[in-house]
């Protein structure tokens, strides 16, 4: 969506809309009934209650969803245990890799944690087959392909205090569609043109010049549109390395003809004549 360039890593943010759950046990709010196991409360009640101070750590920022009523689930079980779930739009921040492009894959994270209990107070657990996806063709993903996501937990140490860290990772892998239409095949095709050289009589220089002449000016235009559609960054992507040798192998050519065209001329150039002493003073005497 935006990026940020920060040295050797390009920074983007990336958009997920997704249906939090919490799950945790209030003894306070424990119950006799056997008839009613299960209370299902609307969302005026969420106040009332005790909640985790969970954070989304790498988010720029996150929107609850509130049409046309807002978007809470609270149930209570009559053992104290609370599911709380809400849905909320979050623009997270990615670091990407480009060393790579457009071959490139990501690891996009997005990480959680209580803002103020450390983990003496309160201990995160991923419960078992708890990150779902839905339906991918309801993604508007245009330039990657969604691999597959993982979840771990990790600890965070801080002056505050230890801070359990929990995180979902969504590998992405970029399609290549785009470059190959846009860059691969024009450089190769252009290539290919400046080798057309080779079968021209060499003594056609008009048709020869005026061929590799447009070659170089063809790949240096491609170079261009190429860094274009690339983010700025100060290290070199396999797409500049391609551009590059495509570039090398065209000003090639026309090198080749230009040394050609002189040592040609050399060789048929006739060697200049001298003017014999002798007979000239010979001439002179008489």
């Amino acid at each position: 969506k935006n990026s940020n360039n920060t040295g050797p890593t390009l920074s983007i943010e990336y958009q997920i809309d997704i249906i939090f759950a919490q799950t945790w046990v209030d003894t306070r709010l424990r119950y006799n009934s056997s008839s009613m196991r299960i209370l299902t409360l609307n969302s005026n009640m969420v106040g009332l209650i005790w909640l985790p101070d969970t954070i989304f750590r790498n988010s720029k920022n996150a929107d609850s969803h509130w049409i046309t009523t807002p978007n809470q689930l609270l149930r209570i079980w009559n053992n104290g245990k609370i599911l709380y779930t809400l849905r909320m739009t979050i623009n997270a921040e990615c670091q990407l890799h480009l060393h790579n492009f457009p071959m490139d894959e990501h690891s996009c994270p997005l990480v959680f944690s209580s803002y103020g209990y450390p983990r003496d107070e309160i201990v995160y657990k991923w419960k078992r087959n708890s990150v779902e996806t839905s339906d991918q063709k309801y993604w508007r993903l245009y330039q990657f392909d969604f691999m597959g996501l993982r979840n771990m937990t990790d600890v965070l140490t801080t002056t505050a205090g230890d801070y359990v860290l929990m995180t979902v990772y969504f590998d992405l892998s970029r399609r290549m569609g785009y470059f190959t239409i846009q860059t691969y095949i024009p450089c190769i095709l252009t290539v290919v043109l400046s080798w057309v050289s080779f079968w021209i009589k060499s003594d056609a220089t008009p048709a020869r010049t005026a061929l590799g002449i447009t070659t170089v000016l063809t790949m240096t235009t491609l170079s261009t549109v190429a860094r274009n559609s690339l983010p700025r960054v100060s290290y070199v992507t396999a797409m500049d390395l391609f551009v590059t040798v495509c570039f090398l192998f065209v000003f090639a050519a026309m090198i080749e003809y230009a040394m050609l065209n002189y040592y040609s001329y050399s060789i048929r150039r006739p060697p200049p004549k001298i003017r014999n002493p002798a007979c000239r003073c010979e001439h002179t005497c008489s």
